[in-house]
């Protein structure tokens, strides 16, 4: 479910696929309108899925700053982001991602994932981990 979850630039929440033509995509809101609304080609979208932090040494998937933050809350985040210092902002992601690259993930970014993560937990998107494919071996039958 998570890897067909989109952000559309220039349009606020997030959004899910539900299918794609030759020059546009459907999508639904993930909120409690679940508008649905056609997306261009014109339009920058961005797969939640492609998305990763940077920090100190590799490039750590969005979806694994989820699962942390859940692992750690197990609800919608016990503070409210737009009352909140940028220092406590800042002060909890360390917690979640202490080797967080500091020069290169900037206070919005963080807005961002506090918002889209109480966006996908407030509406039941709470399965953050990837589904392990059940033949590991690769073997070809």
């Amino acid at each position: 479910m998570f890897e067909r979850i989109l952000t559309v630039s220039g349009k606020p929440g997030l959004y899910r696929l539900l299918s794609s033509g030759r020059n546009m995509f459907i999508v639904e809101a993930i909120d409690a309108s679940h508008k649905r609304m056609p997306v261009y080609n014109s339009d920058k979208v961005v797969m939640l899925d492609d998305i990763a932090i940077y920090t100190d040494t590799e490039e750590v998937p969005l979806r694994n700053v989820f699962a942390a933050i859940y692992e750690k809350e197990q609800a919608v985040l016990s503070f409210d982001i737009k009352s909140s210092t940028p220092e406590e902002l800042v002060e909890y992601f360390a917690t979640i991602m202490p080797d967080y690259d500091r020069e290169r993930v900037y206070l919005t970014h963080i807005k961002k994932i506090y918002s889209w993560y109480n966006i996908l937990v407030a509406n039941g998107v709470t399965e953050f981990t990837v589904a392990e494919s059940q033949d590991e071996d690769g073997a070809a039958e």
